[in-house]
């Protein structure tokens, strides 16, 4: 999902040394500005591509796709990275961020293998027993899994992870002002054309599930930190029961239903910032605070649904003058 619009300014006296690098990948697009004197893409590309053959479950031969299917392989850095980073976060948000709930995903029609139709209690019952990243552990280069049936979609904290690699090699390579967003999670250093911090939009929770709508809610002003925004307005289906929201809570196995509309999270990285974001968004509005304000560096801006429209929740931390007004 594209949830954030990044805005990048022009009419600077400096702007020739920044580079433009776009596109589409993993089902959505990207978009990286970086300030160099040599051009990078093909380095941001090789990038994506290790993600990718590492992490994504819509790939067989990844390596998160062997490991589902119980092949005997060892984990690599990047598995291993994220993996800890998924345990961490499941222990602060008590459990709403869990990758393991991936069959119940596919099972409802949101993941890598879809059935196609609404699932009974009795599948979801059956796919829960698989559920719970506590259950899983590294040892030494292995992964060792909850039972032989569950499997790893750790699709709510790839893109954050993504932007994060990508960021690191940009600064490898000398760069340090740059943004890195794709499909709406952001990693942002240094500043932007201008001589500024970078500018971000947050889009209105605008419900629709076959265009994206883009309605600004409100600009922010971010720099050194990942930006992520998690919402279910733009990704659900239709059932005979009503709307299935794609967050999957890993406690019902069924679509979380609570009154955080989206959460937009800002983090020291996007990978966390990506993680707290999905947490957020299968926690009650005031325990997803809670998590947010008991977590040191982090900040977040939830949204819930209003009679009027909706109204924005800002995290105790939350400083409001990072809300600009263009």
């Amino acid at each position: 999902m594209i949830l954030l619009s990044v805005a990048v300014m022009s009419g600077c006296t400096d702007q020739k040394s920044y580079r433009k690098c776009e596109g589409v990948i993993w089902a959505t697009t990207y978009h990286i500005t970086y300030r160099s004197d040599r051009m990078l893409d093909d380095s941001i590309i090789d990038v994506m591509n290790q993600v990718e053959m590492s992490l994504s479950p819509f790939i067989d031969s990844s390596l998160v796709s062997r490991i589902n299917v119980n092949e005997t392989v060892l984990t690599d850095s990047l598995f291993r990275r994220i993996f800890t980073a998924s345990l961490k976060v499941n222990g602060q948000s008590g459990g709403a961020f869990d990758p393991t709930v991936a069959p119940l995903v596919n099972l409802w029609g949101f993941g890598y293998r879809n059935s196609g139709k609404e699932p009974v209690q009795r599948q979801i019952d059956s796919c829960l027993a698989f559920v719970g990243i506590k259950g899983c552990s590294l040892r030494g280069d292995s992964i060792v899994k909850l039972t032989p049936n569950t499997e790893f979609n750790f699709s709510a904290i790839t893109k954050g992870y993504g932007c994060d690699l990508i960021g690191e090699m940009l600064r490898r390579n000398g760069c340090t002002d740059y943004i890195v967003e794709i499909g709406g999670e952001v990693a942002a250093s240094g500043k932007n054309p201008h001589g500024e911090p970078w500018r971000i939009m947050i889009d209105a929770p605008v419900e629709n599930d076959t265009t994206v709508v883009h309605k600004r809610m409100a600009v922010i002003s971010v720099t050194d930190c990942g930006v992520a925004t998690s919402g279910n307005y733009r990704n659900f289906r239709s059932t005979a029961t009503g709307k299935a929201w794609h967050t999957i809570s890993p406690a019902t196995g069924r679509p979380a239903e609570t009154s955080v509309l989206s959460a937009t999270v800002i983090a020291h990285d996007a990978m966390m910032a990506d993680a707290y974001a999905t947490s957020c968004m299968a926690m009650e509005l005031q325990d997803a605070l809670a998590m947010i304000d008991a977590i040191s560096g982090v900040e977040a801006l939830l949204v819930s649904a209003d009679p009027t429209g909706y109204v924005m929740h800002p995290s105790a931390g939350f400083p409001m003058d990072r809300i600009c007004e263009k």
